[in-house]
């Protein structure tokens, strides 16, 4: 097998579109998969990083998880993907595996979210990439911390959700446990990956030291969780039960209108005595008598039911009206297809469109942070299947003769667009 040693040619990304935001030019081997490890990296990618996703030769299952215009391209795999380059290769080959570690020898940032001894079976694990990178930064996105009991179960959303007391928060009103409906749990995890991975660049950026990081998904989101719901927990010994009593009790809730629904927050007592008065309701008013016990549940549910059975009487944009008169919270409450038109979203240019090589013209929530001097950029599409695998192995030093062999004998997994399509960066259509 022919190759160069050391680091990929600084020309290789000669070709690709300029990263702008505050992580060019840091490097990120990205060794995760489904959603909680590739929803990190791509906002390290957002930033600026270049990310070369490595996947197994059939590939991401998030792939075929979503809608999908062709197979492979899922509308969940596009979400949590762009700003990424594949490379498709057999890791539980010794020839995938050198090529892991000769990529692992020129990153700044390994992150991988596969169980730890799996990464250690498969050779990749801490000390051996830090065997060929001393100052790597190396991070497991777990499921369990792995100083504990549960290191090696298995962690789902679902089962992290409901480990970690959220099925249970969901379903107090009704007596009957429910997962929240959204993947929270591993978005969530994501987000505390790409922050750890964040400070563990400062550091190396201060200091020229790299490190071990590891961040377990079931105890991010206890930590998440429990920030309103420590209640009397928080004090030892226990001053009372545990949970938000306001949240639990279900005080809050949208309230039907004359057409359909709306979410009506009147906060302080102020805008409870506003919105009475504006209603000729304050003899109801005088009767709940809030004064100092505003904050106790009951006269909050009181308060609410007071009201609600009012607002069937008005239509929603009615309320909506009122309450900007009174300064009073409000919002009609919108369907997940009706974002894309939210006079807000629309404003701030929220979604965006792209040309992808192989899906045509795709829709994407652009990166919602902004900044003044380095401003983040969606550059390229999510990829197919090992689009940029011989790309990558051009840069390691492969020859074309090395590299149809690893082809011919399944190690490398070549997902070449169609003649003519060549690589074609994100723009707004």
């Amino acid at each position: 097998m022919s190759m160069s040693p050391g680091a990929v040619s600084p020309d290789s990304d000669a070709a690709l579109p300029k990263a702008t935001g505050p992580l060019s030019g840091i490097r990120v081997l990205d060794l995760t998969s489904v959603v909680l490890g590739p929803v990190a990296t791509q906002i390290l990618g957002d930033h600026g990083a270049d990310i070369i996703k490595i996947e197994a030769t059939a590939g991401d299952m998030m792939r075929a998880n979503g809608a999908a215009r062709n197979p492979g391209m899922s509308s969940i795999f596009l979400a949590i993907n762009r700003n990424k380059r594949s490379l498709a290769i057999d890791l539980k080959t010794e020839e995938g595996r050198k090529i892991a570690l000769d990529l692992s020898a020129s990153v700044d940032v390994v992150i991988h979210n596969m169980r730890v001894p799996a990464m250690e079976r498969l050779g990749l694990g801490y000390d051996a990439i830090r065997a060929v990178n001393p100052n790597v930064i190396y991070c497991a996105a777990t499921g369990f911390g792995q100083e504990g009991p549960d290191r090696h179960k298995p962690a789902f959303d679902d089962i992290v959700q409901a480990a970690c007391g959220l099925v249970g928060l969901v379903g107090a009103a009704s007596g009957q446990p429910d997962y929240t409906p959204s993947l929270i749990a591993d978005k969530l995890a994501g987000v505390a990956v790409s922050g750890a991975v964040l400070a563990a660049l400062v550091h190396k950026a201060r200091t020229g030291e790299g490190q071990y990081v590891e961040v377990p998904m079931y105890e991010t989101l206890v930590e998440f969780v429990l920030t309103e719901h420590m209640g009397g927990m928080a004090f030892d010994p226990p001053v009372g039960a545990a949970g938000y009593a306001r949240i639990l009790s279900g005080g809050r809730r949208p309230s039907r209108t004359a057409d359909g629904y709306v979410a009506m927050l009147p906060y302080s007592p102020k805008h409870w005595a506003d919105l009475f008065a504006y209603l000729d309701l304050m003899t109801a008013l005088h009767e709940i008598d809030i004064g100092d016990r505003f904050k106790v549940n009951s006269v909050v549910r009181m308060l609410y039911d007071r009201l609600n059975e009012i607002t069937p009487t008005r239509s929603t944009d009615e309320w909506l009206s009122i309450c900007a008169e009174l300064d009073i919270p409000v919002t009609r409450i919108y369907n997940i297809e009706d974002l894309p038109d939210h006079p807000h979203l629309k404003a701030v240019g929220m979604f965006e469109t792209m040309d992808h090589p192989t899906e045509g013209i795709t829709k994407f929530v652009r990166p919602a942070a902004r900044f003044e001097r380095t401003p983040m950029s969606v550059r390229l599409p999510a990829p197919v299947l090992g689009q940029h695998s011989r790309a990558i192995l051009d840069d390691l030093g492969y020859t074309a003769e090395t590299i149809e062999t690893l082809v011919a004998s399944g190690v490398v997994h070549l997902g070449d667009l169609p003649v003519g399509d060549g690589e074609r960066p994100s723009g707004e259509h």
